[in-house]
């Protein structure tokens, strides 16, 4: 899963390059493989018209190490990136850490950090993977077009988690932050009227079993959490909200308007995303009833205080 080109498996970090972009096929990385595997599994499946079928097809990049062909680096090669917002470590208390896992593989003794050059290319890699795994998941579109299921089935394109490129001062993931939590979610159903629209609601990945049980004309598992998204598929403008999530030592919220981390120590960081400063200026101090009103909904929903 984490290897690089033409089977070269993740054993000691320090010895494998932290980005790469060789020459050949999709399936000289992992995920070309593994998608030729679900193409495989797909016909399969599909073959029988009688039956209806789950298939989850697991697509790792981008994720470190940054590998994938070159021509999916190509069109990023001399591209002009954004300038990465909010770079510097935050102060305070917070969920900031030293990015150990890239910093373990092999970087030349360079560090994104304190060489923009360098910053710039391990995003341009990063940029390379999500083209490589976008294939990927196009591949999986073509085929189940080509085998006649795609006017009956619900598709669900989804990530575990987001992951920082500078933000912060981070480079990856396991922080507390939005660029940590954030990830991406995309619904597509049969006979969808508001196919193609976005929607700004705050939902949670655990709310993909109930929806996936009510397009399915299924009953949701009663060990389900979460909230079938369907409202939100039928109107964009539907709320959602709030969302929750945790690390070892902390908890946090995320409405519509605000994040609250809250440490076991005690500390808190609120952030109002209505202003400029977004998640770079903590508000807790300022505001302490809303911190206690963010904290008890945290209680009410986990059954424990941070």
């Amino acid at each position: 899963m984490h290897g690089l080109a033409n089977g070269e498996i993740r054993k000691n970090t320090k010895d494998m390059a932290v980005f790469q972009a060789l020459e050949g096929a999709d399936d000289i990385y992992p995920d070309g493989a593994s998608t030729d595997q679900a193409l495989h599994q797909l016909d399969q499946l599909a073959a029988d018209k009688s039956k209806p079928f789950f298939l989850a097809a697991g697509i790792l990049r981008p994720h470190l190490p940054f590998g994938a062909p070159a021509r999916y680096l190509a069109p990023h090669r001399d591209a002009e990136l954004p300038p990465t917002p909010h770079p510097t470590k935050p102060e305070g208390k917070t969920t900031w850490h030293k990015s150990g896992k890239l910093m373990n593989y092999q970087r030349w003794d360079r560090n994104p950090n304190d060489d923009a050059e360098f910053a710039l290319e391990v995003r341009r890699h990063y940029a390379a993977c999500v083209t490589y795994a976008d294939a990927q998941v196009g591949r999986l579109m073509d085929r189940l077009k080509a085998v006649g299921a795609d006017d009956n089935t619900i598709v669900v394109v989804w990530g575990d988690h987001g992951w920082h490129l500078g933000e912060h001062a981070i480079w990856g993931k396991h922080a507390l932050f939005e660029e940590s939590l954030r990830s991406p979610l995309i619904i597509r159903h049969p006979g969808m009227k508001q196919s193609g629209k976005a929607t700004s609601a705050v939902v949670e990945t655990v709310d993909i079993l109930p929806t996936l049980a009510e397009l399915a004309e299924l009953p949701a598992p009663e060990f389900a959490d979460g909230q079938s998204l369907v409202p939100q598929l039928e109107n964009p403008e539907t709320p959602g909200g709030p969302a929750f999530a945790y690390n070892g030592s902390a908890i946090t919220i995320r409405t519509d308007t605000y994040r609250l981390i809250a440490h076991k120590g005690g500390e808190d960081e609120l952030y109002d995303h209505r202003t400029p400063e977004n998640e770079t200026k903590n508000l807790a101090e300022a505001e302490p009833e809303l911190v206690a009103e963010l904290r008890a909904m945290i209680k009410e929903r986990l059954g424990r205080k941070p």
